[in-house]
């Protein structure tokens, strides 16, 4: 299994395999065309609200971590966890996300959970 995370803005490689945009918001500047998005599951991605509450600094990202694993649970998301998951048991994904630092971001918890 070969999950990794990379900027969206990055170019794409030919050893990113399919590409997962986890971001809800479309990145801003960048057009479709360059992305090269495979997937985009929008409900696999932390919720409005939730994203706005780690964002405006009110809590630590071990708690949003936790958070936002509670909303992994429910059935929607739970059901794209697992096509991810079966997507990366088939070949390399690549979790794009506009994140600065990824490794603080929602795309480092999924990347745990998948693994």
């Amino acid at each position: 299994m070969s999950v990794r995370v990379r900027r969206v803005y990055e170019s794409p490689e030919p050893e990113d395999g399919v590409r997962v945009l986890v971001d809800r918001l479309w990145p801003r500047g960048l057009s479709k065309d360059a992305a090269r998005v495979d997937e985009w599951p929008k409900a696999l991605t932390p919720s409005t609200e939730l994203r706005r509450w780690y964002h405006a600094g009110e809590g630590s990202y071990e708690e949003f971590a936790r958070r936002y694993e509670a909303e992994l649970a429910e059935p929607e998301a739970a059901e794209l966890l697992d096509h991810v998951r079966e997507l990366t048991a088939k070949g390399p994904v690549t979790l794009l996300t506009s994140a600065k630092t990824p490794e603080e971001s929602h795309a480092a918890v999924l990347v745990r959970l998948l693994g």
